[in-house]
């Protein structure tokens, strides 16, 4: 009778240590499932945050800022032609000029920009006698020239280029050496960056600036060759350029963005801008719009 029992004792006991043993693999499971899920939503947001980053750019000067390409176009488009008048008038290349206002006023989102109209970050300096705004830079509450309106900081950043003897050698540079103001701005002290020159740089070869620095000269940059247009010269033909309807361009075969954009007296930045093209790459048959 006690062997019976024992028996029976040892079966329920197997039983339920069985039972225990299918719970707890099958939490294991569950939590294994559930830490999965968590990672794989987690990772998620991190390429979702990534894509986002890549549609904005930082960028820093008196202020950091992220602004996306659209707001640094519409900047280029809305300053181009104050720029270019200055140009003509006092010799700074434009697109120098509008790359600095788009590095140091953020595309007009910056502090300065918004509640004084200084596009380029021009402190008071001795002998100022306009109206200024303090504001945090290089050091604390620092003394800023504040303008009437952004046209008339355009202004007077060339008058304080063209007024100071350390800017002097950039005057002997050609017209359109963006590259050579970049590097001449960042050895005069123009900035304390060590990538200003770069920076430029790169924003006038990326949103095509030095065009603007050939509408006023009126000659190709031997610079912008290299970034926009073919080494080898383009065949000019006769024949009619092919367009599906009225406002579209279908680009031929030699043409370059820079060559459709004078044939209807444009700019480049506006038919990028326009089309929402990011570089300056055509491929035969692309359908452009003109409006």
């Amino acid at each position: 009778m006690l062997r019976k029992i024992g028996f029976l004792f040892c079966i329920v006991l197997f039983v339920n240590c069985g039972s225990k043993k299918s719970t707890l693999t099958g939490k294991k499971i569950k939590e294994k499932e559930l830490v999965s899920k968590t990672q794989y939503r987690t990772q998620l947001k991190k390429v979702e945050v990534e894509r986002k980053k890549e549609e904005r750019e930082i960028l820093e000067a008196t202020s950091r800022l992220s602004v996306t390409t659209d707001m640094i176009r519409d900047y280029i488009i809305k300053y181009k032609d104050v720029a270019k008048s200055n140009m003509t008038e006092h010799g700074i290349p434009a697109s120098i000029t509008l790359a600095q206002g788009v590095l140091e006023s953020g595309s007009g989102q910056g502090t300065l920009s918004r509640n004084a109209n200084n596009h380029f970050g021009i402190k008071c300096h001795q002998g100022w006698e306009g109206e200024s705004v303090r504001h945090t830079d290089d050091a604390p509450d620092e003394c800023f020239r504040k303008y009437a309106n952004p046209e008339e900081s355009y202004r007077d950043h060339s008058l304080f280029l063209v007024g100071r003897s350390r800017y002097n050698d950039l005057f002997r540079l050609e017209k359109d050496d963006y590259k050579g103001w970049a590097h001449g701005l960042k050895k005069a002290g123009y900035a304390t960056d060590p990538r200003y020159a770069d920076k430029l740089i790169s924003i006038i070869e990326r949103y095509s600036l030095y065009d603007y620095d050939i509408e006023v000269v009126g000659k190709r940059s031997t610079a912008a060759v290299v970034v926009s247009e073919p080494t080898t010269p383009v065949k000019e033909t006769n024949k009619p350029t092919v367009a599906s309807k009225k406002n579209q361009h279908v680009v031929q075969k030699g043409e370059t963005l820079y060559s459709i954009s004078k044939k209807y007296n444009m700019t480049v930045a506006q038919v990028q801008k326009i089309n929402k093209l990011s570089s300056t790459s055509l491929s035969i048959g692309q359908i452009l719009k003109l409006k």
